[in-house]
């Protein structure tokens, strides 16, 4: 252990980072470098910095860096080109994120010198892959330290009396005196894990949402957006621009004052297991719903069909942690070559958890054409006779095997 003289920490400053820190002084004696990002958690960050103080960690080895609008801008808009979604529910707002962690963690190694990360996921869980396969994929020579595979501090419990004896702070307690969730939150999504969630039986209390309010709560009145998109990304609400990181915050507010985005998934973790999550993605499905609008509009029959064939394997890559693969940077540039004519607006309707399509239209891009598509008289724009030629030749296998079959 004596190799690892510096070590760069993804710190949150909650509980199993604050216990990581403090191990990791005692057990490599090694000095430690803190990286708290911001990516729209929405909690106080500089708790964190005052914690790593605590610790002795150096004021000028304190990294708290906004990167809100790089996650939104680079990570979370290109994914939603693709419409992507886990297993056919899940929006991966915990997976998008890991590979801008590990980006940072492996840049300040590069700047502070160190030879090693360490991060806090466990030893059970998905992160831990996420984080690793992207800091090899940018250095492979760096050392990777994870506590979790490491100490037998293997519950919360343990976590929690490992923080009192060394006097480290922990907030949110729950209120019955038991562990808290295990919550990871950015501007895309707050998840939740653990405790009696982990009886896939048993509903989630109430009381645990943070960002939705029950859609029997929402209000009885309807709230109308419209969402003008450019190259595939939305860049003005309402007739406002709005930057990306603005554009997902508003629509995280709209989202969750109409009770909508809320998820309870059993997945399949990429480790072997089944995991029960909830998760709150107001913002994210509004984005979802609009965009699919507005591509349907603006998108060829067969490059719409080819990108939704492509998505769960897109979505697999991200979710299993290979945003920094070969694989999946080849991939984006087919998904984001698909985005240039993805141009319009597209307006939806919020009502107590719904987000209801009512328009979209492109005044440069939109492939429909109402001459040929309409029910009235079409002047000779399509020529109805051209479809029986047309039946016949697609049935044309299916008329020879159906005589087969007659003889048989």
């Amino acid at each position: 252990m004596s190799n690892v003289n510096k070590v760069v920490l993804a710190y949150s400053g909650g509980l199993d980072t604050s216990v990581i820190l403090k191990w990791l002084q005692d057990t490599y004696q090694c000095e430690v470098v803190t990286f708290t990002a911001d990516i729209g958690q929405g909690e106080e960050l500089e708790p964190a910095r005052n914690k790593a103080l605590q610790f002795g960690i150096k004021p000028e080895q304190i990294y708290i860096d906004d990167l809100r609008e790089d996650f939104v801008r680079d990570f979370v808009f290109p994914m939603f080109h693709a419409n992507t979604v886990y297993e056919g529910e899940y929006l991966l707002g915990t997976s998008i994120a890991r590979p801008l962690i590990a980006k940072r963690l492996i840049e300040i190694a590069n700047e502070t010198g160190a030879v090693a990360i360490s991060h806090g996921a466990t030893g059970k869980g998905n992160d831990q892959v996420r984080f690793e396969l992207g800091a090899y994929a940018l250095n492979p020579e760096i050392k990777i330290i994870a506590p979790w595979r490491e100490w037998d501090l293997l519950s919360r419990e343990k976590l929690l009396a490992y923080a009192e004896k060394n006097g480290i702070p922990v907030e949110m307690k729950h209120k019955q005196g038991g562990s808290p969730y295990s919550m990871d939150a950015n501007l895309l999504h707050i998840s939740y894990e653990g405790r009696h969630l982990e009886n896939p039986a048993a509903e989630a209390e109430e009381d645990m949402w943070r960002w939705t309010v029950s859609p029997e709560k929402a209000p009885d009145q309807a709230e109308y957006l419209d969402i003008e998109y450019v190259g595939g990304d939305p860049v003005a609400l309402n007739g406002n621009k709005l930057s990306p990181a603005q554009m997902l915050t508003e629509l995280n507010r709209l989202g969750g004052k109409h009770g909508i985005g809320r998820l309870d998934l059993v997945e399949n973790r990429y480790v072997g297991m089944k995991s029960r999550g909830c998760y709150e993605t107001p913002g994210g499905t509004i984005m979802l719903k609009t965009h699919r609008a507005i591509e349907s509009i603006t998108l060829d029959r067969e490059v719409a069909h080819l990108k939704d064939d492509l998505m769960p394997r897109y979505a697999s890559m991200i979710y299993n942690g290979y945003w920094w693969s070969p694989e999946r940077k080849a991939l984006q540039v087919l998904i984001d070559d698909t985005q240039k004519h993805v141009n319009g607006w597209v307006r939806v309707k919020l009502y107590k958890g719904n987000v209801i399509v009512v328009g979209r239209d492109s005044k440069t891009d939109s492939l429909f054409d109402s001459t040929i598509a309409t029910f009235e008289d079409d002047a000779g724009a399509y020529n109805q006779a051209d479809a029986g030629g047309f039946i016949k030749l697609n049935a044309l296998r299916l008329r020879i095997a159906a005589k087969l079959n007659s003889r048989k």
